[in-house]
């Protein structure tokens, strides 16, 4: 673990402080930016494993700097945990939408939650093993290996939450799985979420998979299921 960064973009001296006390003890070599900006700075020459970014920033928005980081190809890969104090379904939407793998609603009431959700993050940069690497149904083919999902051979920019909820619906087609199997699936057994993250990620997937949204099914009272 002495080798995995982690960048702390907060702009709350108090709890950036605590952050990085926690993260350190904890074995990670943590860096920390106070602004938007130097976030996006930060990130592209630490090149850090994970980025713990807040909303609410200072010369540049912690939805932009996502974005950022998204868009070049040397942080498109990074995990990224937004911490915000907007805790609202539609908040979390964008945030998931703008590229975050996981989102945490401040204040931070338990900072071992905090670092299990961390470990969980991180554990999603081993690679997923399977005899089928890339399956097809509909328009729709998710590749595990290349981690590339494309519709209508058009390539789709998923997040990892987003990438292995779809690959885990698609291939069992039409059979329904229960929102807690789902959680396991994309983010992971350890995962601390509220009952309804999951549902954030479905829509936030949805959109992005636009005309073929209907395929991503919704089984009331049950979960999702992906279209037969």
């Amino acid at each position: 673990m002495s080798n995995t960064k982690v960048l702390i973009v907060e702009d709350y001296g108090p709890l950036a402080e605590t952050l990085e006390y926690q993260l350190k003890r904890a074995g990670y070599e943590v860096y920390r930016a106070s602004d938007g900006r130097d976030g996006v700075d930060q990130a592209k020459l630490y090149l850090p494993d994970l980025v713990v970014l807040d909303i609410d920033l200072p010369i540049l928005g912690g939805v932009e700097v996502c974005k950022q980081l998204r868009a070049d190809p040397k942080t498109r890969e990074t995990l990224i945990l937004m911490l915000s104090a907007m805790g609202e379904e539609s908040d979390q939407v964008v945030g998931f939408a703008v590229g975050a793998d996981d989102y945490v609603v401040k204040p931070v009431e338990s900072y071992k939650v905090l670092l299990q959700r961390i470990k969980a993050l991180l554990r999603r940069r081993e690679p997923l093993l399977d005899d089928h690497e890339a399956v097809s149904h509909q328009n729709v083919t998710v590749d595990r290996r290349r981690f590339v999902v494309t519709i209508d051979q058009s390539p789709l920019r998923l997040t990892k939450s987003e990438f292995r909820l779809l690959d885990t619906l698609i291939r069992q087609p039409g059979r329904a799985f229960g929102r807690s199997e789902l959680v396991d699936a994309a983010l992971g057994e350890d995962t601390v979420v509220l009952d309804r993250t999951i549902d954030v990620h479905v829509r936030a997937l949805r959109k992005k998979m636009g005309g073929s949204a209907d395929l991503i099914e919704t089984v009331r009272g049950v979960g999702y299921r992906f279209k037969e």
